[in-house]
């Protein structure tokens, strides 16, 4: 999540001062959770008063809601990105599983917030998580319906599938494997798997040199 910079002195414009705030907030909320997060120690790590807070946010879950979003559209961003790059399929499976080792690695763990929330039971959380794994899986099937010319509810459960796989592994990856295997060779790994999977399935149309010589 690109929120940098804690701490600055003196008076800033008010932008620079909420950015501030929520680099101090992802912080705060990484490694104490959501409920152990106390407005009282984002405003001690911010360098600024708690009433300096509540100008910029309403609660604390206004704050939080602001992260996860900024979350979620970053990594929307880099998937969709992927995604749209190409048209060789087995590339586009390569750059959302990276997709999702990139985010779990990045250093700030904005992925903490979107995958493994301690807040994930109140309603404008899940909502947006939910809508999130919805967005990549709707992508996905996509390209699948285009490709093989399954129903749309097929293909939605095929992108379920490999949306699954990919969040999944990358998290254990980054809990248990990271010291073992590189980040490539991981991403690497779960690319070979699901590509032998979705190349499995027939393609609606042949490639255009067999369809001129038929």
């Amino acid at each position: 999540m690109t929120i940098t910079g804690a701490r600055p002195s003196g008076r800033l414009p008010k932008t620079e001062r909420r950015t501030q705030v929520l680099s101090a907030a992802l912080e705060v909320f990484v490694n104490a959770g959501y409920h152990a997060a106390g407005m009282d120690d984002i405003a001690e790590r911010a360098g600024v008063s708690k009433p300096v807070l509540y100008q910029h946010f309403a609660s604390k879950l206004d704050m939080y809601l602001a992260l996860l979003d900024a979350g979620i559209a970053e990594f929307h961003a880099s998937y969709t990105a992927g995604l749209r790059s190409t048209s060789d399929n087995k590339a586009r499976v390569q750059r959302t599983v990276q997709a999702y080792f990139a985010f779990v690695e990045d250093p700030q763990g904005a992925y903490r917030l979107v995958f493994e929330s301690d807040l994930i039971n109140e309603p404008a959380v899940r909502e947006r998580v939910d809508r999130a794994d919805l967005a990549i899986t709707q992508e996905i099937a996509k390209v699948i319906t285009e490709d093989t010319g399954l129903s749309a509810q097929q293909a939605l459960l095929l992108g379920s599938g490999m949306v699954g796989m990919s969040q999944v592994a990358a998290r254990r990856w980054l809990r248990h494997a990271r010291t073992e295997i590189s980040r490539d060779e991981a991403a690497e790994l779960i690319t070979s798997l699901g590509w032998r999977g979705i190349s499995g399935f027939p393609l609606s149309h042949p490639p255009e040199d067999q369809a001129t010589s038929s």
